[in-house]
């Protein structure tokens, strides 16, 4: 029987890819971890990683026993599952969306909390390409994304309607209306920020504009919260669902501009078949379609 702590250390460690990250995750020292890693090489009687300097490749051994942590993994959560699945209040419900929509969102989560002391709710910003595959296999419980998602294994249900908006400083005299002012003013870059500007500037002006890797970009921040910091501050505009814009602390230093073209993403939730029968899970589901934005 392989040690339960030793393993789980491996397995750590192994997804990580890094020994100060894993004692990081772990709560542990890199030297605790290293030990773990020697006392259950010793136990199995063979190495489990080839290390090279500071990275480390795990040895045909060490894919077989991270293979026997992942599925150990997986029985316990499966397990804590069964027993928790009748109590709303008590369990773990994990939820994969964009950026902006925990931005909107989290603060819901945190409310739900406060009644439910037992209950953890566990929020990731995600690429949409991640957050489908996450669902499928079961890392996360519920998904929200743009656009209908479409596998046999998954539920989907329509969430709401969201408008994608040009946000510039409220202090911006000049005419934002034309490309060449807004190149003048400057992009503020984000991870979804090239998607968006073709999304929304492409419709608007079609003449002028020639594509987003043409866009002049005064800053760049992958921290949805600060996006809109430097539009407030007046050095660059920026593109964002409205949910982003409203809730941003310094709404007020900014201003949405008014486009002939608008653009809308549709919003879904996604979970795996069955998932709903959870209570925790349903909970969420139903805390999800409370509060969802009105369409628009």
């Amino acid at each position: 029987m392989l040690n339960a702590t030793w393993l789980e250390t491996f397995t750590t460690l192994c997804e990580t890819g890094h020994f100060t990250r894993s004692a990081e995750a772990l709560g542990m020292t890199q030297p605790g971890v290293s030990q773990h890693l020697r006392k259950l090489e010793a136990q199995v009687g063979v190495p489990l990683i080839v290390q090279d300097g500071k990275s480390f490749t795990p040895t045909p051994a060490g894919e077989a026993v991270l293979k026997v942590g992942q599925a150990r993994r997986a029985q316990e959560r499966a397990l804590k599952e069964m027993l928790q699945r009748d109590n709303p209040d008590v369990g773990e419900v994990r939820i994969g969306c964009s950026g902006s929509f925990a931005m909107w969102f989290y603060p819901i989560l945190l409310r739900r909390l406060r009644d439910a002391p037992e209950l953890t709710l566990r929020l990731t910003a995600s690429p949409q390409g991640n957050i489908l595959r996450d669902v499928l296999g079961g890392a996360l419980d519920l998904g929200i994304v743009a656009g209908k998602p479409v596998h046999y294994q998954l539920e989907t249900q329509f969430l709401m309607r969201e408008e994608l908006c040009l946000v510039v400083p409220k202090s911006q005299q000049t005419d934002t209306q034309t490309l060449e002012a807004l190149n003048t003013l400057g992009f503020v870059g984000h991870p979804d920020g090239n998607e968006y500007a073709e999304a929304l500037l492409g419709p608007n002006f079609p003449a002028a504009y020639q594509g987003a890797e043409r866009l002049r970009v005064r800053t760049s921040v992958n921290q949805i919260g600060q996006i809109l910091t430097p539009v407030a501050e007046g050095v660059g505009y920026s593109i964002l669902p409205k949910s982003s814009v409203d809730a941003f602390a310094r709404r007020q230093e900014v201003r949405i501009v008014d486009l002939a073209q608008k653009h809308h993403h549709d919003l879904w939730l996604m979970y795996r078949r069955g998932r709903d029968k959870f209570a925790r899970i349903a909970s969420v589901i139903d805390l999800i379609d409370r509060h969802v934005l009105p369409v628009g």
